[in-house]
């Protein structure tokens, strides 16, 4: 099957479960979870076929820019969905859901820039699903951390909205973010360990910049762990240092290949 059908399928639903649970936050409801999450599984059960006929070529794995984007919004989506049946995070869904729309569409309909397929040892395919991983984690830090600023101005204000009253205390929004920001830097860890171990050089002209910056923004999350841990940082301390790693990040993978596939063509 074409990956036509299930990507315009995908953003459909996609589509369709931010509509609804748009439409309850503006009406002052809770989104009932047996209605937002099982549309959710099902735009990403389709999410999931489009990617695996985009991804998977005669050529190898064909991880362009926007194969890519399309697959850490994948994840991320489906590590939400995954903690949305324990833990309070269905509001994340509010901001994944349009960027699931917006990534499958892309990966779909914009023309690909010059990238290969890639065929390599199991490692360096665990150090790429590792990568995947870390960055959908810590893409969940930077918009959990977004949320947190919102409602922290608003409670500040004592005006807070609609939207506002349909989150989880204050307390339980800091400590999901510093969770999320945990396993994303275990993640980022072992996904530079196993770098070191299988690439033949991490700081090749092609892997420098990415490397270099990976590594900046693995030392901002500890720093920002280690005063979480012994200074009690909180509040817009933490989120700035939260944004702070997560561009850094950015820039390590979709920076490097943007540049490299769309303006140097290699």
């Amino acid at each position: 099957m074409q990956p036509l059908l299930p990507s315009v399928i995908a953003a459909a639903l996609y589509a369709a479960a931010t509509s609804y649970q748009s439409l309850r936050l503006i009406a002052r409801k809770t989104p009932d979870k047996r209605i937002l999450l099982p549309l959710g599984l099902l735009a990403l059960l389709a999410h999931v076929a489009s990617l695996f006929g985009q991804l998977i070529t005669p050529s190898g794995l064909y991880l362009d820019f926007f194969n890519a984007a399309s697959l850490i919004a994948a994840a991320v989506i489906a590590l939400i969905l995954l903690a949305a049946l324990r833990i309070p995070v269905t509001i994340l869904l509010l901001l994944l859901f349009p960027l699931g729309c917006l990534t499958v569409l892309f990966a779909q309909f914009v023309p690909a820039g010059t990238t290969q397929g890639i065929r390599e040892h199991p490692g360096i395919l665990a150090h790429i699903l590792l990568s995947i991983l870390a960055y959908g984690l810590l893409t969940i830090a930077m918009f959990q951390s977004l949320l947190l600023l919102v409602q922290d101005r608003q409670l500040k204000h004592k005006h807070p909205s609609g939207l506002i009253r349909s989150f989880p205390p204050l307390q339980t929004m800091e400590s999901l973010l510093f969770g999320f920001l945990w396993a994303g830097w275990l993640l980022l860890s072992l996904s530079l360990l196993s770098g070191w171990l299988y690439l033949d050089d991490l700081f090749a002209q092609h892997l420098v910049h990415k490397t270099l910056l990976a590594c900046l923004a693995w030392v901002i999350f500890a720093v920002l762990l280690w005063g979480r841990h012994q200074r009690g940082w909180r509040g817009h301390k933490a989120i700035r240092w939260t944004l702070a790693g997560f561009c850094l990040l950015m820039l390590a993978y979709f920076g490097s290949k943007l540049v490299r596939e769309f303006i140097l063509h290699i």
